[in-house]
């Protein structure tokens, strides 16, 4: 969205705003999920909008639209729990000595490949990423790694909020916020490794 398009959004663009919801939204339910937990996830999102909504105008653009956002729905999120007078709990589930990590046996000491990422089935790593049978395994493997996982992957990777507010928003430390950042990111590296070799998840 340039400059002229975010001004008429702030002016209350329905249009505008609405494209802002079909470009967001998925991204958006992704990142309360982990949160509030499924079921719940559409109702703060759509009440994160609305929000959005009525402050739009007072955004002030020190942060990427999509950041802004996310905190809304955080908030939003936290709110919900709240409400329930549940205590979100985000210890990191799983963490067991038999965790495998697919970057371990990837590199050397020197940090050169010990094994060699396999041949491209695709003309570019672009044309890799465009594949809607890749995008599929990628929303499986979404949904199966741990949530404290998925979603400092969603607030770092895509919305790009920076690490010391990733840690004050779910109540980590930055090392924990780092390790589960770690984790995510070499899951997906095998995946698409995976894929690369095999065509398949």
């Amino acid at each position: 969205m340039n400059s002229d398009e975010l001004e008429q959004l702030k002016r209350g663009d329905q249009k505008l705003f609405s494209r802002l919801v079909r470009d967001h939204h998925h991204a958006l339910i992704a990142l309360a999920n982990p949160i509030v937990g499924g079921s719940e996830a559409e109702e703060v999102v759509q009440n994160a909008w609305v929000k959005a909504y009525k402050a739009i105008s007072k955004f002030e653009g020190k942060s990427a639209l999509r950041t802004w956002l996310s905190r809304i729905v955080i908030n939003e999120a936290k709110m919900q729990l709240r409400s329930r007078k549940r205590e979100f709990l985000f210890a990191d589930m799983g963490d067991t000595q038999e965790n495998h990590d697919a970057l371990t046996d990837r590199f050397s000491e020197n940090g050169r490949w010990k094994n060699s990422p396999a041949n491209w089935h695709v003309d570019s790593p672009d044309a890799l990423l465009m594949s809607s049978d890749l995008e599929q395994c990628l929303e499986q493997l979404l949904a199966e790694i741990p949530s404290n996982q998925r979603a400092v992957l969603e607030m770092r990777d895509s919305s790009g909020i920076p690490f010391d507010e990733i840690c004050n928003e779910l109540a980590i430390s930055a090392s924990n916020a780092r390790v589960l950042l770690h984790r995510a990111r070499a899951e997906l590296f095998k995946l698409v490794d995976h894929y690369q070799e095999t065509g398949e998840c």
